[in-house]
């Protein structure tokens, strides 16, 4: 008889807070700075130093929690984790166990089955560690400590889910949440979202067999290969006979399998205690209030409100509001006085193409309504035509420029002088007799052949629509 399995995964998502400075210093969280260049003794764990805690990380680590049904510990402190790694400044972690800032929380996701309500065990606020890099030529290993002290929340989920499909659409929809409060922007490329998966397997029915976590997922893709890749894995061993080490493992990209990095540790090991350095976090009443009044529209209401007021299709809706940052470019287009649907078909066709293409995201457009608002415009009014506001649009997209001043620098309005547009397609016609006589003989995808050469000889200045009328006229 075949066994069957049922797959058990709860996830530890670390996300990067998006503040201007650390979380105990005021050194800068910009990503990509020079190694070491971001740093103080208080983040590089010199001895004499004391950490005060960021407001900002406080409100938005409240924030995040409100935004996921959590309730709010009201007296809060900090804790010590104690480990020792030459990426950890001080040998020890400064992190929550005892009082995290948020509990009990959950996040509604959509499954093939129906809407799942995903348990959050915990959120808790904590600093990152520096970064490690492997010098292969001198065969030693540099520390940067610009990333020490950037600040993290850490959201530990319950064991809720079953597979893949329900870990990425919980990710997906923890990381809109938290763009949406603008929290951070959860890049998963630059590390400032990272999840580590909890998975283990056991037969139907049966107890909780052991877990094992595996780091090293930097993408939904990885995630999702990993995760198939560790439950084949604990299933082959326990039908061989064996038994499932509780194990920290590896995720090896290249190689689509996952090693063992060393055993998993508990609470214990890192002994806790209360940070002496930290006073306990008070949440008064009006600052829980204060926070709460500016969560945001999140996209669940937004989608609602699109479907009322504004005549676009459900895709568009869907893809629009699926990123914070195209739904306030479109909303902010529109209010400049541009029609929804228009504005709705740059976005879903020239800019998802552009974005496809370079590999962006979403949130790596830099184009402004304004300049959006008047490309639109632009066409409106037949000042040019579509073949070049495509590209002109692709050089905003690029520099964000003016589309009427690029117009007016590169003389690209449409002539509208008919005596010239008269002449060219005089001429289109005398140059490809084989064309014109496939028109009057029937044919009328030659007419769109000699639109092309009359556009082609005005280099794309005349109005596609006058010089089809026109050819028809002296055809």
């Amino acid at each position: 008889m075949t066994k069957e399995f049922e797959t058990v995964i709860g996830l530890e998502v670390h996300v990067e807070l998006a503040t201007a400075t650390k979380i105990f210093c005021g050194c800068s969280t910009a990503f990509g700075g020079r190694p070491n260049s971001h740093t103080c003794p208080v983040c590089t764990g010199m001895p004499g130093t004391l950490p005060v805690l960021n407001r900002r990380v406080l409100e938005h680590a409240v924030a995040v929690g409100l935004a996921a049904n959590c309730e709010i510990t009201r007296h809060s402190q900090f804790d010590r984790k104690n480990y020792f790694y030459p990426d950890n400044p001080q040998n020890y972690q400064i992190s929550q166990l005892y009082l995290p800032i948020c509990r009990d929380g959950y996040v509604e996701i959509d499954t093939p089955e129906g809407e799942k309500r995903i348990g959050i065990h915990e959120i808790h606020m904590e600093e990152d560690a520096g970064k490690l890099i492997h010098d292969e030529w001198e065969e030693g290993t540099l520390v940067d400590y610009n990333r020490s002290g950037v600040p993290l929340i850490e959201i530990v989920s319950e064991p809720d889910m079953r597979n893949a499909g329900e870990v990425i659409a919980f990710l997906e929809k923890l990381r809109l949440i938290i763009q949406y409060l603008g929290a951070s922007d959860c890049k998963l490329q630059e590390g400032s979202m990272r999840a580590d998966v909890n998975l283990s397997v056991r037969e139907k029915g049966a107890a909780p067999g052991t877990r094992t976590e595996m780091k090293n997922l930097s993408s939904f893709r990885a995630i999702t290969k990993a995760i198939e890749s560790e439950r084949e894995r604990q299933i082959d061993l326990i039908c061989a006979g064996g038994a499932v080490t509780q194990e920290t493992r590896r995720w090896d990209e290249a190689k689509g399998t996952s090693f063992s990095m060393r055993s998993k540790e508990d609470a214990r090991d890192y002994r806790y205690f209360p940070d002496p350095d930290l006073p306990p976090v008070h949440i008064s009443d009006e600052m829980l209030e204060e926070i709460r009044s500016r969560l945001p529209e999140f996209r669940t209401e937004k989608m609602r409100r699109y479907r009322e007021e504004y005549d676009i299709p459900e895709y568009d809706i869907e893809i629009i509001t699926g990123s914070k940052h195209m739904a306030d470019l479109f909303e902010a287009t529109v209010a400049l006085g541009s029609q929804p649907k228009k504005v709705s078909n740059w976005l879903m066709v020239e800019t998802l193409r552009l974005l496809k293409e370079k590999e962006l995201d979403p949130e790596d457009i830099r184009f402004s309504p304004s300049h959006l608002a008047a490309l639109i415009d632009l066409v409106e009014k037949r000042t040019i035509n579509s073949t070049v506001a495509k590209e002109i649009f692709e050089v905003m997209f690029e520099e964000d420029v003016d589309p009427e001043r690029y117009v007016e620098e590169k003389g690209l309005k449409m002539v509208s002088d008919q005596d010239a547009l008269r002449k060219v397609v005089e001429e289109v016609i005398a140059s490809n007799p084989q064309s014109v006589e496939d028109y009057r003989g029937g044919k009328e995808r030659a007419l769109g052949y000699l639109v092309g050469q009359t556009m082609k000889a005005m280099k794309g200045k005349a109005d596609p629509a006058c010089a089809g009328r026109l050819l028809k006229e002296l055809l």
